[in-house]
């Protein structure tokens, strides 16, 4: 389950290099997840077989340097609040600034491990210049690196895995672990409270790392499985709840730890950017979703149907629209457990093998029949497909000219995989490959 890292410091000493660098050096790159919130601030790296979220809150700052006071606070108080190892960024070339002092203050008083990078350091001679930061008195070693080229970085994430908790979902039984995430106030807690409140039969929750999701085991209606529940976990200062930063990073770690994520959103506005960031995140992470549309009851039902709400969702989402989305209302009971039901049936959907003499009965003939569009004379052929054994669906394609296929094509295959299995709610990923 999810271990995060947080990048912190002032604008312009090189964060977002550093963050490229750990999560694509070496090959460790596990996913690099683009297009959530600003572009890409937050990616998986894996170093000496640990696998870490890494959130570079430099992204988050917008604006110049004189944002500093409020902005790169917050982000600062947040990566103390959530973060598991935060990596605090300085530029060799310009010593220690006003702004550095001011970080490093608020990082002394929190508890958690505070690795100081001292980056730019391009030559041997650069190497004392860091001794300085030692003067900050964070009770780590001070790391010289160049996030450029890389050197120093290595000394850097032996001591970031040895500093990463070791985490408890693991041990878990095999039941599916269901999530509920969305913006603030969408209704997240009166939905788990109404699930949890009236039954009693709930089996212990089981709490992660420190900061992390609390796991109620729920066992009753003929349901049974984990329950992820972050939203009442602390009650936060109000200085974060309009951050777009503050959702992703609660978000984050609640999906890399479920199997299902139930996304509520409010019927009262519209389908926001940032609901289709969290939407993108659970895709990227390929985790199955159900979309929750909150507060149902509060709409005039003539100017706005169902039906038009969902093709506005739709349309935000796509091109993977085979999502199911149902409307409820919390303080009138309607369709909560249709909710379970359907999140329950996406956990199974996610599971779902198919095998390869069936897959390849059923779609050859389709692709005899709709062939890749040839490139320069060159005609694709296809020898036969397979599902790949991971946890999501994934289906890999054989055939002699992979790299002409274009995406197009891959999601006309995609869906009539889905229009003939029942693969709703769950992302899917197509893969040519050379024979």
């Amino acid at each position: 389950m999810g271990n995060i890292v947080a990048i912190v410091g002032r604008p312009n000493v090189g964060k977002s290099t550093l963050f490229n660098r750990i999560t694509e050096t070496r090959n460790a790159i596990v996913d690099e997840h683009s297009g959530v919130t600003r572009d890409r601030h937050y990616g998986q790296a894996e170093w000496c077989g640990k696998t870490f979220s890494v959130i570079d809150t430099g992204g988050y700052v917008s604006g110049s340097d004189d944002v500093f006071e409020q902005e790169i606070r917050k982000q600062v108080i947040l990566a103390i609040d959530e973060a598991d190892v935060i990596l605090f960024v300085t530029d060799t070339t310009t010593g220690i600034t006003d702004y550095d002092e001011q970080v490093a203050a608020m990082l002394r008083k929190s508890k958690k491990p505070v690795l100081l990078v001292a980056n730019k350091v391009d030559n041997f001679g650069r190497i004392a210049d860091t001794a300085v930061f030692y003067s900050f008195g964070l009770n780590e070693e001070v790391y010289p690196v160049c996030s450029l080229s890389g050197s120093g970085t290595g000394e850097l994430l032996d001591r970031l895995v040895e500093l990463l908790p070791h985490t408890e979902a693991d041990t878990l039984e095999d039941l599916p672990k269901i999530a509920i995430i969305g913006r603030p106030n969408v209704g997240k807690s009166s939905f788990t409270n109404a699930l949890l409140g009236e039954e009693r039969n709930i089996v212990t929750p089981v709490a992660g790392t420190t900061r992390d999701a609390i796991f109620t085991r729920y066992k009753s209606f003929g349901f049974d499985f984990y329950l992820i529940d972050t939203a009442g976990l602390r009650k936060k200062s109000k200085v974060h709840e309009d951050l777009e930063f503050y959702s992703v990073l609660r978000s984050i770690r609640t999906i890399e730890s479920s199997d299902v994520c139930i996304l509520m959103t409010d019927a009262t506005e519209d389908f926001e950017s940032q609901d289709v960031n969290i939407f993108q995140l659970i895709k990227k992470n390929h985790k199955g979703c159900v979309i929750l549309v909150n507060k149902w009851d509060l709409i005039d039902k003539d100017h706005r149907t169902a039906e038009q709400y969902q093709r506005i969702i739709e349309k935000k989402i796509a091109p993977f629209t085979d999502v199911p989305i149902l409307f409820t209302s919390i303080p009138e009971k309607q369709r909560l457990f249709k909710a379970l039901e359907m999140a329950l049936q996406v956990y199974e959907n996610r599971k779902r093998r198919i095998a390869t003499h069936e897959l390849n009965e059923f779609i050859l003939p389709i692709i005899e029949e709709t062939p890749p569009p040839a490139i320069k004379g060159k005609y694709i052929k296809v020898k036969y497909a397979t599902q790949l054994q991971i946890a999501y669906p994934a289906f890999v394609f054989f055939c002699n000219l992979p790299q002409y296929i274009k995406e197009p094509y891959k999601r006309f295959i995609e869906n009539k995989i889905r229009r003939q299995y029942n693969f709703s709610g769950v992302p899917m990923e197509i893969f040519f490959r050379q024979k």
